[in-house]
């Protein structure tokens, strides 16, 4: 989200665009994320964000010159629970009148899409074949090159240590580097973010909750265009990555933390769950895997806008596990925030300070 910022006011001729990390481009959660691209949510503002970054995805090859492993295969999510059920019809014909593709199902229609899985107690499914997956780190590097042609200057193995103000007027960004001169601090730092917030005095309500993914042997005979399954009661999920599988799911028992490294504990929750939703898959050993942090917000809705309490601070955070699907829209949103101009969707509902009123805004389809 970071680059896509930095490679949008570039390119709109904002001069003096500096993007600071504290590791490699895209090290954080960004590497870290299974890839899924979609534009399935239950809030129009997110539907919308979605569809502008599938456009982009879309298009990204020809646009920035780099592959990004795009495998336009659709999402398919299986529903058991007769409330789900009817959620995801609502959400299915919100996202159709706002243009996306998406039906409702059987299961055994889902069952043809995705032949691993089991249809025991499955009741509906939804299934939208527009959306995908993608390499992150493929995308990010398509951006840092893309901002640097456009004259931004990105820093990697630079961390921000702070942020300089007077009078509620920002001055400067201290990092390992030096102090950067600036009136203006955009937010992109994730999991991260509530700390730099309070650099400026700003409350950002961002929770870090790890996450872990697992990567299987091949798996023999896997179809090239199995959808990226996600059993929504439980939150088990893969998709193919490579000749295997990429999967995951939530582990329930998971407190709030900085924890990046694995924890096995979570393994058998997850051998169960798969035994019962994809018992042909329980037969293929585990080739990798790694942790990475989601960056939750009390409602599951991102974190967007211009703050009130110091000048001028911006922000983009709290994505809740979706941040890198919503990067390329996000970028062009927080540069029409800093030119004044208005965004393609009215973000205002998406403003830090909602949890002091009564204007939440739920996200329910986050898994």
């Amino acid at each position: 989200m970071g680059v896509s910022a930095a490679y949008q006011l570039a390119r709109a001729g904002v001069r003096d665009v500096v993007l600071v990390e504290k590791g490699a481009f895209g090290e954080g959660s960004t590497c870290k994320a299974a890839g899924g691209v979609r534009a399935t949510f239950s809030d129009a503002v997110n539907i919308e964000i979605g569809q502008r970054s599938l456009a982009t995805f879309a298009r990204f090859e020809e646009e920035f010159d780099q592959d990004i492993d795009l495998h336009t295969v659709g999402y398919l999510f299986l529903l058991e629970r007769p409330e789900d059920v009817t959620e995801f019809e609502r959400q299915v014909a919100l996202q159709n009148e706002l243009g996306v593709p998406s039906r409702m199902i059987t299961p055994a229609e889902a069952k043809e899409l995705s032949p691993c899985i089991s249809t025991e107690g499955l009741t509906a499914a939804a299934y939208n074949p527009i959306d995908g997956h993608c390499t992150p780190e493929a995308v990010v590097a398509g951006y840092v090159r893309a901002a640097r042609r456009h004259g931004a200057t990105l820093l990697s193995c630079c961390a921000a240590t702070g942020i300089e103000s007077t009078g509620g007027v920002i001055t400067g960004v201290v990092t390992e580097a030096g102090t950067i001169a600036t009136d203006t601090v955009i937010c992109t730092a994730g999991a991260w973010a509530q700390q730099v917030g309070e650099w400026a005095g700003v409350h950002l309500p961002v929770e870090p909750v790890r996450r872990q993914i697992l990567t299987t042997e091949p798996v023999p005979g896997l179809r090239l265009d199995t959808p990226f399954t996600i059993d929504f009661t439980t939150s088990f999920y893969f998709h193919n990555e490579g000749p295997g599988l990429l999967l995951g799911m939530s582990d329930r028992r998971e407190t709030p933390g900085f924890k990046l490294s694995r924890d096995d504990a979570w393994l058998e929750p997850l051998a169960e769950v798969m035994e019962r939703r994809a018992p042909a898959l329980t037969q293929f050993g585990i080739a990798s895997g790694w942790a990475g942090l989601y960056e939750n917000t009390p409602d599951h809705n991102a974190l967007i806008g211009e703050a009130a309490e110091a000048s001028r601070f911006l922000y983009a955070t709290g994505f809740s596990g979706h941040g890198f699907l919503m990067g390329p829209a996000v970028g062009e949103i927080l540069r029409d925030l800093y030119l004044g101009t208005q965004p393609f969707v009215d973000v205002a509902g998406f403003d830090a300070r909602r949890f002091a009123s009564d204007h939440v805004r739920p996200e329910l389809n986050i898994v």
